[in-house]
């Protein structure tokens, strides 16, 4: 293997691991099996007295709309427990998504490997230099959501249906094909039919292959699936049976929004290929070079009419159609090659080779500017961690007279925290924390929604902190620590021009630096909203002058959060540009907040504890006056 195909190798799961680092956190699609994975790792397998202890189960009481297999969190749970044992819990969530991440990998690997035995190096070549750069799978790979189980094992059944010596293995194919439907994702069933369908009419495969082949693995897909999850479940259940009956037959999906049928070819799937000279260029080239045009047929025909034949599904994402992505690149990779392993012959050729580089290296660039923006979409996961980081600064602020009590502090968390990176992996005690010494520390989470108690003071009064999108909700006294800010679309700044991250970061600092007043009366969530929106009209209206501008200042500000690294950059790239400036637009999207009745016993504790520091010195230095008289 040459140092090219090492380099290209080691990229894809690379840069699948980067892309997991960058954005560590999850969203609530991939909820059920990363919170499943987490339960299993921390709660194990009951053999007896088991409605107990699923009890504690995450999908016992957020189970999500249908039902979903363990099969997926149970595979990842075994695999990582032993990294997870190694590093002591620590980065438990990135090992288990890691994992996941480097089966893909290894399954996308797998398939570039058949495309080289297939048509040779540079189609391989081509193949990964194309696949590396498209961000959607390197996105994905790592994400619990079923779609990304069932990725792997349709990109390895698509191996199988590759041309080859020694001819291909379409048995194995559909053997893969049929367990990823009937485990992990209902829709694998039409994927499998048009790759079925497509070779049946060509006479390349017969029934005799497909009835037994597609019996056998149903039946054993289902002694895997129906026992795992009819335990976990605790009643008789195929749940990719429900979700198919849910999302087809009773068209529950559409709940979550629908688009035109021509939306998977118009918008999603050409962002998925990423590359635009994949479908302006490659594709048409490949289909009619006398060289590649029955080789691609069998690529792009039974992905584009199963992407067609879905589209009639109301609701669309591009996670119902990911797994058509390596045989449509695969197809682009075999006009790639041909068009460079001529280069030298023609200026043509020599144009279109260095067209080829030029388009890999943009969408190179491309996908790691919405990585950095999608890493951007996750301020729940933000907002928890920077949560920890203030109770540990407010526990080593403690009193003394504390430090050796138990401690119980309770959390609320809103809808769009739980929704945006939230999960039972970042939460104590799985999530390691280092409290100061010699405190018995125990947090307590709660994700109350859509409860008549969120508009009782009583509900408000048992937490100590809370994670709110709308600060006014929560009833009672309470301090902002810290706004949590997420991106909200794009901004285009002009020579004199504020940028709308700016204008709102005096507001926000100004809000979360409300204290308590002098005459003890303490500021509603109501009252920090309305000094914020002061703050920001205050900035616009001075936007010209000088204090805001300061950097000492604008440092100070900045130090609020991680975003900060982003405005100070944005604010270098203006500089160079005179100005203009095109990129991410930040909104706050959650608050911390903080009980201020609790802050005002540790402020009013600590100075009984002081005055009784006085107290003993003043007593010490009144015996030391009257031990001195007697002398």
């Amino acid at each position: 293997m040459k140092g090219i195909d090492i380099l290209l190798t080691l990229s894809l799961p690379t840069l699948i691991l980067v892309h997991l680092l960058v954005a560590p956190y999850t969203k609530v699609e991939e909820s059920f099996n990363i919170q499943a994975t987490h339960d299993i790792l921390n709660y194990g397998l009951p053999i007896s007295n088991i409605s107990s202890t699923l009890d504690v189960y995450d999908h016992t009481t957020f189970s999500g709309a249908v039902p979903r297999t363990f099969f997926g969190a149970l595979s990842l749970a075994a695999v990582s427990k032993p990294v997870i044992l190694l590093t002591q819990g620590k980065y438990a969530q990135v090992i288990v998504r890691g994992v996941l991440g480097l089966f893909n990998a290894v399954c996308l690997i797998r398939y570039r490997n058949g495309l080289t035995g297939a048509f040779g190096v540079d189609v391989g070549r081509w193949y990964m230099a194309l696949q590396v750069t498209q961000f959607h799978v390197l996105y994905y790979a790592s994400r619990t959501l079923p779609n990304m189980f069932a990725f792997g094992l349709t990109t390895l059944a698509f191996t199988e249906f590759l041309p080859a010596t020694g001819g291909s293995r379409p048995r194995v194919g559909i053997l893969l094909f049929v367990f990823a439907g009937v485990v992990f994702r209902s829709e694998i069933a039409l994927l499998l039919f048009t790759q079925l369908a497509y070779l049946l009419v060509l006479s390349r495969i017969s029934l005799k292959t497909i009835i037994p082949a597609g019996i056998q693995s149903a039946i054993l897909a289902l002694a895997i699936s129906v026992p795992i999850d009819s335990y976990f479940w605790q009643k008789p259940l195929w749940p990719e049976l429900a979700g198919f009956y849910f999302n087809a037959i009773q068209g529950k999906s559409s709940e979550w929004g629908t688009s035109p049928f021509v939306h998977y070819f118009t918008s999603l799937l050409p962002r998925l290929l990423m590359n635009p000279l994949i479908i302006l260029l490659l594709h048409p080239l490949a289909l009619t070079l006398p060289a590649t045009k029955h080789t691609s047929k069998d690529l792009i025909v039974p992905s584009l009419l199963f992407v067609a034949i879905y589209s009639l599904q109301p609701h669309k994402e591009s996670r119902f159609i990911i797994y058509v992505v390596p045989p449509l690149t695969a197809a682009a990779s075999l006009s790639a090659s041909y068009i460079w392993t001529r280069r030298s012959k023609s200026w043509l050729y020599t144009f279109g080779s260095l067209a080829l580089l030029g388009s890999v290296a943009v969408s190179f660039v491309a996908s790691s500017a919405i990585l950095m923006i999608s890493s951007l979409n996750y301020p729940g996961g933000d907002a928890l961690s920077q949560l920890h980081t203030h109770i540990l600064k407010d526990l080593s602020r403690s009193p003394r007279t504390q430090r050796t009590q138990e401690r119980n502090i309770s959390i609320h968390m809103d809808v769009l925290s739980c929704m945006t990176g939230i999960t039972r992996f970042q939460q104590y005690p799985s999530l390691p924390l280092r409290f100061p010494q010699n405190q018995n520390i125990t947090l307590n989470y709660d994700k109350t929604e859509d409860s008549p108690e969120l508009g009782e003071a009583a509900f408000w009064m048992k937490f100590d902190y809370a994670l709110m999108e709308e600060p006014g909700l929560a009833i009672g006294k309470w301090d902002v620590l810290d706004t949590i800010f997420a991106y909200a679309g794009i901004e285009i700044l002009r020579p004199g021009d504020g940028s709308s991250f700016s204008e709102r970061l005096e507001g926000v600092y100004r809000a979360n630096n409300v204290t308590v007043g002098e005459e003890g009366e303490a500021p509603s969530a109501e009252d920090v909203k309305r000094i914020e929106e002061e703050g920001t009209r205050n900035v616009k209206g001075n936007s010209e002058g000088n204090g805001f501008l300061d950097l000492k200042t604008k440092l100070m500000f900045e130090e609020m959060n991680k975003f900060g690294t982003y405005n100070l950059l944005r604010d270098a790239g203006r500089l160079v540009t005179g100005g203009w400036w095109i990129g991410p637009r930040m909104e706050g999207r959650i608050r911390i907040l903080r009980r201020i009745g609790d802050e005002k016993n540790w402020k009013e504790e600590q100075e009984e504890q002081r005055e009784k520091e006085r107290l003993k010195e003043g007593e010490k230095e009144d015996a030391d006056g009257v031990e001195m008289a007697a002398l």
